[in-house]
């Protein structure tokens, strides 16, 4: 399992949708991009969704993660994120549209350990 960086692809099951990162710390980076940590994928923007129509929402913003955050590896107490990321959108409908890990944003670093 990589371990996410700032220049990762997450994505909702429309696959068009990208999730806009915002990574919380700054002090730990893999090839000098920011490593993702506990929460950062949480209540994120996700622009180009194309699932639209009417009494159709498109995803808007990611919701919790149900899954993917490290349970050995921590920056400053948080869990870091793996490439395993999976959690729900806001998109129609509700609470069963996902969004998931396309592309971790570096292939050098494994964090399953």
């Amino acid at each position: 399992m990589l371990v996410l960086t700032e220049d990762a692809l997450i994505v909702c099951a429309h696959e068009l949708g990208e999730v806009g990162l915002a990574p919380r710390q700054d002090w730990v980076t893999i090839n000098g991009r920011k490593v993702l940590v506990d929460n950062d994928p949480e209540s994120r923007p996700i622009s180009r969704c194309p699932n639209i129509g009417v009494a159709i929402k498109p995803c808007q913003q990611t919701l919790r993660v149900d899954q993917g955050y490290s349970e050995f590896v921590r920056i400053g107490g948080q869990r870091i994120c793996l490439d395993t990321v999976v959690g729900k959108t806001d998109g129609t409908p509700p609470g069963v549209v996902i969004y998931h890990v396309r592309q971790p944003g570096q292939d050098f670093v494994d964090g399953s350990a």
